[in-house]
């Protein structure tokens, strides 16, 4: 591995660790932060009790992947569905580059964000989209994949600080993804598509799942371990942070390779 992708990975973790100790304590942003700040930054949400640092699953090794691909300065993190308020947190202080303890517009408007996740973690993508809408940080793309949302939670609806969107589901099994996701605004969110997966079609193997999802959620395990789906996610991501990014108002490609995808308008 070269050298510079080493540093730049051990930056982001070192400014990780500093901000996960720093926020247990308090939601509020701390007049002192950490030494390194980030404008580009990717989240993912791992879901049902899957750890962060789980390789087996598919954000998890998505993160891994994309992190050595990407500009230098841009920092990738994975979170447990449950910790979006720890990765808000994260990102508000990772924004915060003269480290004075507040978010300027021009902070606010250098934000480079993607988020994304599957199941529980994909509703956590949109509701973290949420959060940073209330405090006006914009957000270049979520994903979602096979998006569960729990009882309290809506996934369905873009709010519109997000440039771009996409969701991805299989409609199998005890456990299947929300089959449409919409723009609060059109006109400032640009839906890519709703995308549906038949695994029954298209069987994707998964040796590392437990017995109980291959028994009983088996079209929801194969869209978490789906390489060729998560291929094609780590291609949009890294679009997003090409240099020669789209302009204003254009979409970028999204290869859609993978002939089991339909989309649903």
């Amino acid at each position: 591995m070269p050298w510079s992708i080493t540093f730049r990975t051990l930056i982001c973790a070192l400014t990780f660790s500093a901000l996960s100790v720093a926020s247990a304590a308090t939601d509020a942003i701390p007049a002192s932060a950490p030494s390194s700040a980030h404008t580009n930054i990717v989240i993912g949400f791992v879901g049902g009790f899957v750890g962060h640092d789980n390789l087996h699953h598919g954000p998890v090794r998505l993160a891994t992947q994309v992190q050595s691909s990407l500009p230098k300065g841009t920092c990738v993190r994975v979170f447990e569905n449950r910790r979006r308020r720890q990765a808000y947190r994260t990102i508000v202080k990772m924004l915060d580059t003269n480290r004075d303890g507040i978010l300027s517009p021009q902070e606010k408007a250098n934000a480079r964000i993607v988020l994304f996740g599957q199941s529980w973690g994909a509703s956590a993508a949109v509701l973290l989209a949420r959060d940073l809408q209330r405090v006006g940080i914009p957000v270049l793309l979520t994903v979602q994949v096979d998006s569960v949302a729990k009882l309290w939670q809506d996934d369905a609806i873009i709010p519109d600080n997000v440039a771009e969107a996409i969701n991805f589901y299989q409609p199998h099994g005890i456990i299947h993804g929300r089959s449409s996701i919409k723009a609060a605004d059109p006109a400032k969110t640009q839906i890519l598509g709703n995308y549906l997966t038949d695994y029954k079609k298209a069987h994707v193997d998964c040796p590392d799942a437990s017995w109980y999802d291959r028994v009983f959620t088996p079209g929801h395990m194969e869209s978490e371990c789906d390489p060729r789906l998560w291929s094609q996610i780590e291609t949009m991501i890294k679009q997003r942070f090409a240099p020669a990014d789209p302009s204003p108002g254009q979409v970028a490609v999204f290869p859609i390779t993978t002939q089991s995808l339909q989309k649903i308008q």
